[in-house]
This record gives structure tokens, C-alpha cells and sequence, in this order.
């Protein structure tokens, strides 16, 4: 692992390493070097200068509300903004409870987007009303209940998983 200013420059081990992580972080780091032919140690070197680098940034278990008796709806918000407000709306958006990932984004006009989960549509629009339209510079709110999940993953450091093209 090498770093160039922001940026760093990870080996073919490290990436290895992290795709393994990622398949399962409970791996122990010699189960890990086993795998890749390495010492544990080495493993161990490397999982912590990505985490002190900041290239691992949180080991976590995705769990599924549903299958514990959680029922959840989720809905997509895209939050229309004075542009001056933009980035203050999306850092208060941030600090919800309830709200899963903020980011800001440009199309036609600068907008802030919001995925967001709730036990019913009784506590969305509470919420809603509540928390995000008195928001100083909230221009427009657009809510989706999301219907049906057809995927939903987060990065891998597999390239070919990430980039590859639809299988036919």
C-alpha cells in the first residue's frame, strides 16, 4: 500500500485481502493468510494500515429487519434546495436516525437525495412534515415508497463484480 497525497495505492495482496474481508470479515488473519499463502502477520500488518489509512473504514452485520420482525418501508426523497442551503440540509439530513445514506447531487438543478426508512407511512410523513420540510432553504420534497428491491448491495472490491457487463 502506497500513498500519493489523497490517494493510495493498494497491491494485488491488499486487494485480496480486502475481497476476502469483505466475503466475510469474521475470517481470523490466519485463516485469511492461509488462503493467500501468507504469513498471518502479514495480513495483520496489512489490515491495519488500510484501517489507519482510512481505506477500511467500518466492519459492520447487515441485518434484515423483516426476518426479525421489523417491517420497514423505504422511500427515496429527492429534496429540491436553494443552493446556498444545499449542503447545510444534506448535513442535518445526515444526522437522522432514520435516515440511511444523503448525498447531493446535479442534474437539471443542484438536489439532495435521501433514502430513509420508517415503520409505516403515517411516521414518513410525520417525519417528513416534522423534520425535513421547516428546514430553512427546502424548496421541494418528491417522496417514492420503494415498492420492490431488485438489488441492493454495497461496493466489492472485485472489479469484475462491480464493472462487468449484464450477463445474456
Amino acid at each position: 500500500m502506497k500513498s500519493k497525497g489523497q490517494e493510495i495505492s493498494l497491491d494485488e495482496l491488499d486487494k485480496q485481502i480486502l475481497r476476502l474481508l469483505q466475503e466475510n470479515a469474521k475470517q481470523t488473519y490466519g485463516e485469511i493468510g492461509a488462503k493467500l499463502n501468507v504469513a498471518h502477520s502479514t495480513v495483520y500488518d496489512r489490515i491495519q494500515k488500510m484501517e489507519h489509512s482510512g481505506v477500511i473504514t467500518k466492519y459492520e452485520a447487515l441485518v434484515d429487519a423483516e426476518k426479525i420482525g421489523i417491517p420497514l418501508i423505504t422511500a427515496q426523497m429527492t429534496i429540491t434546495a436553494d443552493p446556498k442551503e444545499t449542503e447545510n440540509i444534506a448535513v442535518k439530513m445526515a444526522r437522522f436516525g432514520q435516515v440511511l445514506e444523503v448525498a447531493t447531487s446535479f442534474s437539471e438543478e443542484l438536489v439532495i437525495t435521501v433514502k430513509v426508512v420508517a415503520k409505516d407511512q403515517a411516521e414518513l410523513h410525520s417525519f417528513v412534515a416534522r423534520s425535513v420540510a421547516p428546514l430553512p432553504g427546502v424548496l421541494r420534497i418528491r417522496t417514492a415508497i420503494v415498492t420492490r428491491k431488485y438489488k441492493e448491495e454495497r461496493f466489492n472490491i472485485s472489479p469484475e463484480k462491480n464493472l462487468s457487463r449484464q450477463k445474456e
